[in-house]
């Protein structure tokens, strides 16, 4: 099933996507299929553009995202190999939603893209064993975690406002295990790998995280990029897709272009 999220003139609505729909019902607006937040009752069949635009399918506390986790990734960037998952926190102020354009910031000039699954929390929990996880987990999205190359500090490269395009919905039945990606930029492929590829599956990526922090639902945990990210521009639409969970897409615009 497909969980989304969409903003209509009567505020967020969230339920089952389907067919270029969002069918809501009774539950949590978090992600899950249900009512908006303000607890309205908007019960019912929305169409995707005519009677609202994708919002980022959940509302995370935090993105918690791993990175030098494909062994083709620490090649081409001279990077060490890890000993364990090494992450870094983008804020709920870095989403955008896929369809949306992503502004360019105009305080750098080395913007660059990485195609990244990722899984959605779906309870409270901490301190999960792998075998675990599948439990905890509401189901996975894509991530582009966009990157201010030029930038001192990895906070100042990667936690700005815009930094992490996500969408376009949640796919609750899926192994994350073993999943092609493909990522293209202005309609040549960049990226082409499978999540078997990670130094850290998921599973245990997400049980190390919850033995320091605890998760809510919401709560988004990316896995890193496959080789070949590279640099985008004002103009490219990136492209990012894994197999049995969707493709996000988002167009780059400068600073001065209207989104």
């Amino acid at each position: 099933m497909r969980l989304a999220r969409l903003l209509t003139p009567d505020g967020p609505v969230a339920g089952r996507y389907e067919d270029g729909t969002v069918v809501v019902e009774d539950g949590d607006a978090n992600g899950r299929h249900g009512k908006d937040r303000d607890g309205d009752g908007s019960r019912g069949t929305y169409e995707v553009g005519r009677d609202g635009r994708l919002l980022p399918p959940c509302e995370p506390g935090a993105l918690y995202c791993v990175g030098r986790n494909y062994v083709e990734t620490l090649d081409q960037m001279a990077y060490e190999r890890p000993e364990e998952p090494d992450f870094f926190i983008k804020p709920p102020a870095s989403l955008v939603a896929h369809g949306s354009a992503v502004r360019y910031p105009e305080w750098t000039d080395e913007l660059t893209y990485a195609g990244e699954l990722v899984a959605v929390i779906d309870e409270r929990c901490r301190d999960l064993a792998p075998e675990d996880v599948p439990d905890a987990v509401r189901g996975y999205t894509v991530l582009n975690d966009l990157d201010a190359l030029d930038q001192n500090g990895r906070t100042a490269r990667k936690a700005f406002d815009g930094s992490a395009p996500l969408g376009p919905w949640i796919e609750t039945d899926v192994d994350p295990t073993g999943l092609d990606v493909t990522t293209t930029v202005g309609g040549e492929r960049r990226q082409d790998a499978n999540t078997e590829l990670m130094l850290f599956d998921p599973y245990e990526t997400v049980s190390y995280l919850s033995r320091r922090f605890t998760f809510r639902p919401g709560d988004c945990v990316a896995f890193g990029s496959p080789a070949n990210p590279g640099l985008v521009e004002p103009g490219e639409r990136v492209e990012i897709t894994y197999e049995g969970v969707g493709t996000l897409s988002n167009r780059i615009v400068s600073g001065s272009e209207s989104a």
